[in-house]
């Protein structure tokens, strides 16, 4: 195939696979699944997701756009606070908005068009992420209203919200539905949706759909509410890699270091974060006898710009491919041009196995977000 190198490559046979599981999904149970931009907001594949999804979730204005623009529909909108400069536009190309805290529902309820549907965040206190960075349901929290907090519904609250889930399987959503009942079920009676956010992993090998169908009809009928889900890793995991070349190898004292033309930094960062270690297509995480060992490291000059150890069968030289897995959600959507490194191109295997090369980065790309 000829790809550019750095390249994300997005596999539109695994992107269908995943987008008919989702449809399963949501016709079993009834309810409503959406794409969340902001784990894959590569609108150049949403020719097909539209054919199996109708709506998306926003989180800022550009993503209000967004989906007007890409999706062709007004988006399901929530932000952590709206911006008064912003909030005429955004609730115009808003089918429903969500706000995050009391305060903010107060300070722009009033500008809120009728026929546009309201909705409150709410915190369960409860998830299964392990990693604090990225646990929204901790009770201080900035991320929705808690209980204590929410003595009563105010006046136009048609939904409730909330996100806690990160790659979860249908269990934990069960543990945080239990939670959300025993905080929140007097409010149930009172709203017409529950919007149950993302971190559903439906799509993962081993992923129990059957038990989430029950769970979310089950939860449907017994609360007469439309459900909703907005998942953005399902749709997209396990549908496409990152294509990078090594550039060079630099040895110091008992350590081999490959030079990839990639950055964890600019290209990766939840690998930093997280942290998060990427399998490779062509290389090991693990340790297997008689393989090479090699420490990643990407382009940028930020010290800790690298990952440890990687096995490779053969010694790795300058023009030799790495390919990183599952790098279409959550990841590409966070890259950026630091130090002007390189910014990936953005293809498509299509079902036909032509590779479409949809979008090339070059220096306009990099000054334009300057000043």
């Amino acid at each position: 195939m000829n790809i550019p190198s750095p390249c994300f490559v997005l596999d539109e046979a695994k992107l269908i696979r995943n987008l008919e599981l989702i449809d399963h999904v949501q016709k079993s149970a009834g309810i409503e699944i959406i794409l969340a931009f902001k784990g894959f907001s590569m609108w150049s594949a949403f020719p097909v997701v539209k054919k199996y999804v109708k709506g998306a979730t926003a989180s800022s204005l550009n993503e209000v756009k967004l989906c007007n623009e890409e999706m062709g529909v007004k988006s399901h909108t929530y932000c952590v606070a709206y911006d008064d400069a912003e909030f005429d536009e955004i609730v115009s190309k808003s089918s429903h908005i969500t706000f995050n805290s009391l305060s903010q529902y107060h300070r722009f309820i009033d500008q809120v068009p009728n026929d546009v549907s309201v909705g409150l965040r709410v915190n369960p206190e409860w998830s299964d992420v392990g990693t604090d960075l990225y646990n929204p349901s901790s009770p201080v929290s900035r991320l929705g209203v808690t209980a204590k907090n929410l003595t009563e519904l105010p006046d136009r609250i048609e939904g409730l919200h909330f996100h806690v889930l990160c790659e979860s399987d249908s269990y934990a959503l069960e543990n945080v539905l239990k939670n959300f009942k025993e905080r929140f079920g007097k409010s149930l009676p009172q709203i017409r949706w529950v919007n149950m956010g993302g971190g559903h992993l439906m799509t993962r090998k081993g992923y129990d759909t059957d038990h989430l169908i029950n769970l979310l009809s089950s939860f449907r009928k017994e609360n007469n509410v439309e459900v909703i889900l907005e998942p953005g890793s399902a749709f997209a995991w396990q549908t496409g890699d990152l294509y990078t070349t090594v550039l060079d190898v630099v040895e110091n004292g008992d350590k081999k270091t490959a030079i990839f033309d990639g950055s964890f930094t600019c290209h990766m960062p939840d690998c930093l974060e997280m942290p998060y270690r990427p399998k490779l297509e062509n290389g090991s995480d693990e340790e297997i006898a008689g393989w090479h060992a090699y420490r990643l490291g990407g382009v940028s000059c930020l010290a800790g710009d690298f990952l440890d150890d990687y096995w490779f069968e053969k010694p790795l030289q300058p023009g030799n491919s790495i390919i990183f897995k599952d790098m279409i959600h959550y990841t590409m959507v966070k890259t950026s041009t630091f130090n002007g490194v390189k910014h990936p191109s953005i293809a498509i295997l299509r079902t036909n196995g032509e590779v479409d090369v949809v979008r090339k980065f070059g220096y306009s790309d990099f000054k334009n977000r300057l000043s």
